[in-house]
């Protein structure tokens, strides 16, 4: 069963998540609330697996929330971000700062289900209907570090390559038709990326090569 905690500063919307999340039979909304401050209460309390996040929450934050309850923890959970806006700072400060990913507020019930589900199983996503610009405007508003070669050293060339595609918003199947492999070889090449360079997602390695200049390499 994953558990789910919900973090929303409006009951309606908290209301209206859990309804939706309720209809999973392999979810369970665990505990809620409207701010940061119990946020990171609750998820050391509750321990979920997946933590639906607002962003602008009058009674604190869920950027800082998100920082703590990621760093208090030697297995926290994933961070879902879900904002009203699609391409706001605080959105790309959440991923800066940890999240897995974020959907909006907006998005259908089905997607909803499936970003949690995804999440609980270490992939993070960021709404498909926005995912090449979210990919776009984080290279406009954090330009890629000079390539650290410290950072490159821990990866072969051809993991190299497969983060750096995936840093410009590609699929398994679009790099994997870039590099002229298998789909099923790019995601074994980025598993072994990925706990070399400790990052537990897919959205967290694309901040890592940013920080680390690997986007541009």
């Amino acid at each position: 069963m994953i558990r789910v905690l919900l973090v929303d500063d409006q009951s309606v919307v908290r209301a209206g998540f859990r309804v939706i999340l309720n209809l999973a039979e392999d979810i369970e909304v665990v505990g809620e609330c409207g701010d940061g401050p119990t946020a990171v209460t609750l998820a050391a309390r509750l321990r979920p697996d997946v933590i639906c996040m607002d962003v602008r929450m009058p009674g604190g934050d869920g950027l800082s929330a998100t920082r703590r309850i990621l760093e208090s923890s030697s297995e926290p959970p994933a961070i879902l971000i879900v904002t009203t806006f699609d391409l706001d700072e605080y959105v790309f400060g959440a991923l800066e700062a940890g999240a897995s990913g974020f959907v909006l507020k907006d998005t259908e019930p089905d997607e909803l289900i499936d970003a949690v589900r995804r999440l609980a199983r270490g992939y993070g996503l960021v709404d498909q209907a926005v995912t090449r610009r979210v990919m776009a405007e984080f290279a406009r508003r954090r330009p890629a570090a000079r390539p650290r070669p410290e950072a490159l050293d821990l990866l072969t060339a051809r993991e190299a390559d497969i983060v750096r595609l995936l840093a410009q918003g590609m699929s398994n199947a679009e790099i994997g038709r870039a590099l002229f492999i298998e789909a099923s070889t790019v995601k074994s090449h980025l598993g072994r990326a990925m706990a070399k360079i400790g990052t537990r997602d897919r959205v967290q390695t694309v901040v890592w090569a940013y920080r680390n200049g690997v986007a541009e390499v």
